[in-house]
């Protein structure tokens, strides 16, 4: 089997988390995390997922610092995984791909899971990358340049 590429030392920001974030069913387990799932158990009966395959993409999002496991919260012996801040910090990632796929993935009549606002039980509006100033940005008014440092804001 070819050796897997790492993008550990990418200066690209969107290679970078690939080795963190990259496989599908990663992307499918915190897409659960976020809305609620916790037990092992839980996970697996969601994707189908085979438990060593679920067991060390488990391992390594707590590895990573994204999930954390804590004592079960009914007192059982069992482990939860819970998001930690960075593993939360993945909400509009997923809710952009989300967004995405309903729109490009479906037909217009078929059944397809939907985000909407606890609150109001509407649709969540379409997320988008916004300047400082509020204004809608896409790819021909954005540009890509190397700076040190973190972002302000």
């Amino acid at each position: 089997m070819p050796k897997r590429t790492t993008h550990e030392n990418a200066s690209c920001p969107v290679a970078r988390p690939l080795d963190l974030i990259g496989d599908g069913w990663t992307l499918l387990i915190i897409r659960d995390a976020l809305e609620g799932v916790t037990r092992f158990g839980q996970f697996q009966k969601n994707l189908g997922l085979a438990k060593n395959i679920l067991s060390a993409r488990l391992h390594a999002l707590v590895s990573n610092g994204m999930l954390e496991t804590i004592p079960a919260t009914d007192g059982s012996s069992y482990q939860e995984y819970v998001l930690t801040e960075k593993g939360r910090a993945l909400f509009p990632v997923i809710a952009a791909l989300r967004q995405w796929g309903d729109a490009y993935l479906f037909d217009d009549d078929e059944v397809r899971a939907r985000l909407v606002d606890r609150e109001s039980g509407r649709p969540v509006a379409r997320v988008e990358v916004l300047a400082e100033d509020g204004r809608i940005l896409g790819p021909e008014t954005t540009a890509v340049t190397m700076a040190a440092g973190r972002p302000a804001g």
